[in-house]
């Protein structure tokens, strides 16, 4: 198994773009410097991070780095107060003698900076409702006051918050100094510490793309206006999309130029994590084979140069690597036994590379292949006749198709009473024809014959398998499933609208499902369906039952799916609203 955490050891080439980040660091003219480290989910931010760092470890004693986990702090009720705090706790613990007092008394700083925060915007509003920094249920309850949505209790949160706060700072509002004089003291101070320090402050922050939008700009705002002085860089690990959409909320979806604009002015150096494709997948793919069989490590060290090596120069017309290459730097013979696993691994890397279900996330890929080793670990010890490289290719079709289609391929296996998959061995022989493998589909699959088109070329055949013993292994292991992180930010954002759905005539979840690529429609539905299955309540109408049947309206992709549920139900126990709701629908009709 492979673990699902970050690592500094580069399987991937991404050390030239931390190269490439350390050294716009080590430049004093550059500094202060905002930095973005931009990627989606599991494509390797934090991985980059961790090998930047590295990079700047190498000059010992030259600067002090902050770690800041942003998702640590998510319900921390003043995220920007929280990285302070890190920050000035690491100086305090780095300030020499002569600064200790000076350190502490910048560390004591940060928590009057939030009280004085707190007592000033508790103090904003009528009813004495706190307008930004409170507690999280107050804040909460604000935006529903605001928008028209709050009810009682939103209203008796909101004063509680407020009267907390105005408790809490009542003293500090009396004192000399407000907000604006204690934020120039805190300036003065850190600057006088970092100076005599001599290092320089590099804050590595990550996770953001996780927090909630509120806690996603304050810990921006704090970059902005607290620490954003000489000898500092900033180096923000984010999925740059899901940043946008913190700072769209933010600004209550003003226009596209200014979230830009308002980007380009926190983040001035953006860096994105490379774009991985087939070569790439393929030294990933050979390195975790290798690493998994317990190579030497000096000889997986020399694999990893080589390897490396060779993405390096793969903008020229250098040619790539072959499996007797990768043995040979291994120390390994042309005909070792290991040679069949960097083959599969070969015939894999397409797939995962191009895949839009993959697409080759380093993460996605690491996970696949952990289902894949745990499924013929099982099987194994029950003995039953599965070789790991039919477990690998039915785990792949699970990945980058669907749940229909999983279904679909299952029952014509099991209605086989030799379980050999006919709808498989006519495929087949099909000899990879888009258009006829998509005519003899059934319809859940037809979206997928792009795909199936590669799928089927890989080894082994499976239509004269006997695959009912994979099928029942599938059904008790843990399926590779889409989590919701893995949806576009458009795709997320439908999500939320969709579970709580008022009206069927929603002009809000029409226009979020209009905005979703029909590609993900199949996933979106997924993880209505996930969230529907959560709740037994089936006693009144429900927001995200009312959400599935309006995607189901717009998607030919999902409406089977939802079909399929419903027709699940046994009829005595389908609630009479859900009957009424769906009984026109000719997408239910067509599903029975």
């Amino acid at each position: 198994m492979w673990a699902d955490a970050e690592t500094d050891t580069d399987y991937l080439n991404y050390s030239e773009v931390a190269e490439l980040v350390a050294e716009m660091i080590q430049q004093p003219d550059m500094l202060p410097l905002s930095l973005g480290v931009f990627g989606t989910w599991g494509t390797g931010k934090s991985s980059t991070l961790k090998l930047v760092k590295a990079e700047l470890e190498r000059d010992a004693g030259k600067y002090l780095i902050v770690e800041f986990d942003a998702w640590l702090y998510q319900d921390f009720d003043d995220a920007r107060a929280a990285l302070m705090a890190v920050i000035t706790k690491a100086l305090l613990k780095e300030a020499p003698a002569p600064l200790r007092e000076k350190a502490t008394k910048l560390f004591g700083r940060v928590s009057k900076l939030r009280l004085l925060g707190l007592a000033v915007e508790g103090s904003a509003l009528a009813l004495g409702v706190p307008t930004f920094g409170v507690l999280q249920r107050g804040v909460g309850a604000l935006s529903d006051i605001v928008r028209g949505t709050g009810d009682a209790e939103d209203v008796e949160a909101a004063k509680a918050a407020a009267k907390d706060v105005q408790e809490r700072g009542a003293a500090l509002l009396n004192s000399q100094q407000g907000p604006p004089e204690e934020i120039t003291a805190f300036r003065a101070e850190f600057k006088e510490v970092l100076q005599g320090i001599s290092k320089t402050l590099v804050v590595f922050i990550d996770n953001l793309d996780r927090c909630l939008p509120r806690n996603a700009i304050h810990t921006l705002e704090a970059i902005r206006l607290f620490l954003f002085l000489p000898k500092t860089a900033f180096v923000i690990a984010a999925d740059e999309d899901m940043v946008r959409h913190a700072v769209a909320e933010h600004f209550n979806n003003h226009s596209e130029r200014l979230v830009t604009d308002y980007l380009d002015k926190l983040i001035q150096v953006p860096v994105r994590v490379p774009q991985v494709g087939v070569l790439e997948v393929r030294a990933y793919l050979f390195m975790l084979m290798a690493s998994s069989a317990k190579q030497p490590k000096d000889k997986l060290e020399a694999l990893r140069q080589f390897l490396v090596g060779r993405l390096r120069q793969s903008w020229s017309d250098a040619p790539g690597f072959s499996v007797d290459q990768a043995l040979a730097s291994l120390g390994l013979d042309k005909n070792d036994p290991f040679r069949s696993g960097l083959e599969q691994a070969d015939a894999l890397a397409p797939l995962l590379a191009l895949s839009t279900r993959v697409r080759g996330n380093p993460r996605t890929i690491k996970r696949l292949l952990n289902v894949v080793r745990m499924r013929t670990t099982v099987a194994k010890k029950r003995g039953m006749p599965l070789d790991g490289s039919v477990i690998a290719k039915l785990v792949l079709f699970e990945r980058c198709t669907d749940s229909m289609a999983v279904e679909a391929l299952h029952g014509d296996i099991l209605q086989a009473s030799s379980g050999k998959a006919a709808l498989l061995a006519k495929l087949e022989g099909l000899d990879g024809d888009v258009d006829a493998i998509k005519e003899a589909c059934p319809t859940s699959m037809q979206p997928h014959a792009v795909f199936l088109k590669d799928w089927l070329t890989l080894e082994p055949q499976l239509g004269k398998l006997d695959l009912r013993a994979a099928v029942y292994l599938a059904r008790e292991t843990t399926a590779v499933r889409v989590s919701v992180t893995s949806l576009s930010p458009a795709a997320q954002e439908a999500l939320k609208i969709l579970l709580v759905v008022p009206t069927m005539a929603s002009k809000a979840a029409a226009t979020a499902v209009a905005k979703v690529d029909a590609s993900e429609h199949a996933l979106l539905m997924e993880a209505v369906l996930r969230e529907i299955r959560k709740s037994p309540d089936w006693s009144k109408p429900r927001g995200d039952m009312r959400g599935a049947v309006i995607l189901a309206d717009a998607s030919a992709i999902a409406a089977p799916m939802l079909a399929r549920f419903i027709q699940a139900m046994p009829a005595t126990d389908r609630p009479g609203w859900v009957s009424a709701m769906v009984k026109d629908k000719a997408w239910l009709k067509a599903g029975s």
